[in-house]
């Protein structure tokens, strides 16, 4: 995490999850509607007394970025309600599969059924624990970090780091000892950088090190923030890369590509798991989802043609356009219109040949 890209791709997605609106639904006759009278609703609202929903989202996730296994323990009345969802760290936790369901061993002393806990994977090979992303990409993590060490000691050291003094004769060690430390004194740091060295008895100076832009310092460092961005799927720009979105419409593509590819997989993860085990066998109308649509939005251009679009022909009403837009609803407004001059097919009278 003392890598920037790293944080910063840790942030976003943690902070993208923990914000999005996660609902229990209910299908109505045929109709998706936001069932806030599920207790599994309050749940979600108010997981724990220490934490909001966004705190244990935003936790959850940045568990699954870090370790590659999200970890709530489910918190239960007697009769079998869940009332506390409480995140657990992974590193305490221990994962063993026992008659074909996963045990879980907190601190290795407390044990958890299967449905007791929340575990979210992630990428896996064997189906039961994710992988961790940070080692696996520890070379790639670790080049970035090497590299911040680098330009922090280059620039602490200014220009005559790496320098090496030739004297012609051989110096005793108390000369040796009072050369280097008065050097060092003088010479060393960035306020000491530029100044004028004086040298005696024949002393000569040659410097020993790689200019930061010979040994491509700057694209190292630029390639490794693209290494994070692959590693987390996440696009250059919102980690500070604006070298490949030149365009605003190019950034925009990326934001819904971001969305498609890296949030919703996620989500679909999330959302599994949650119905599993916040929701019973009875509750087979409900399912809980995140809402999406927020994330998805275009410009304000580009949505105000789209719904002119869906209004002249007929499948969204003003109302409909009104609710995405976080607008209350107006009297009458529920009303769908239908292009005058559209018929079903095969109802139009074909004229007969005469």
């Amino acid at each position: 995490m003392n890598f920037s890209a790293v944080w910063a791709s840790v942030r976003i997605l943690s902070e993208t999850i923990g914000s999005l609106p996660l609902h229990v639904y209910q299908y109505d006759g045929g109709v998706r509607r936001v069932s806030d009278s599920h207790p599994t609703a309050s749940l979600l609202n108010r997981p724990n007394g220490m934490m909001t929903p966004m705190v244990l989202k935003e936790t959850m996730m940045a568990h699954l970025c870090l370790h590659g296994n999200a970890y709530i323990a489910i918190e239960r009345d007697n009769a079998g309600k869940a009332i506390k969802l409480i995140p657990i760290h992974p590193s305490r936790v221990k994962v063993t599969v026992e008659d074909g369901e996963k045990v879980f061993i907190v601190d290795e002393r407390e044990t958890y059924l299967d449905f007791e806990m929340i575990h979210i994977p992630g990428l896996s090979f064997d189906g039961i624990l994710g992988i961790s992303p940070i080692s696996a990409a520890k070379d790639t993590f670790g080049l970035g970090l090497a590299a911040n060490k680098f330009g922090k000691a280059f620039f602490e050291n200014g220009a005559n780091v790496g320098a090496t003094l030739k004297h012609p004769g051989r110096l005793s060690d108390d000369a040796y000892k009072r050369l280097k430390n008065s050097w060092e004194s003088r010479y060393s740091g960035l306020g000491n950088s530029h100044k004028t060295a004086i040298l005696e008895e024949g002393m000569t100076v040659e410097k020993t090190i790689i200019p930061p832009d010979q040994a491509q310092f700057l694209q190292t460092r630029r390639f490794q923030v693209e290494e994070v961005a692959r590693w987390f799927l996440i696009p250059p720009h919102m980690l500070g890369d604006l070298s490949q979105s030149s365009t605003r419409a190019n950034i925009e593509e990326q934001g819904i590509s971001f969305v498609r590819n890296t949030i919703r997989p996620w989500a679909v993860r999330i959302e599994q798991e949650f119905n599993a085990k916040l929701l019973s066998r009875g509750d087979s109308a409900y399912f809980i989802e995140f809402n999406l649509d927020g994330l998805l939005r275009g410009d304000l251009g580009s949505r105000y043609t789209a719904y002119a679009v869906a209004r002249q022909w007929g499948w969204m009403s003003v109302n409909d356009i009104r609710k995405k837009e976080n607008m209350n609803p107006l009297e009458n407004g529920d009303i769908y219109l239908s292009p005058l001059n559209m018929v079903e097919a095969g109802d139009q009278n074909t004229p007969k040949d005469e």
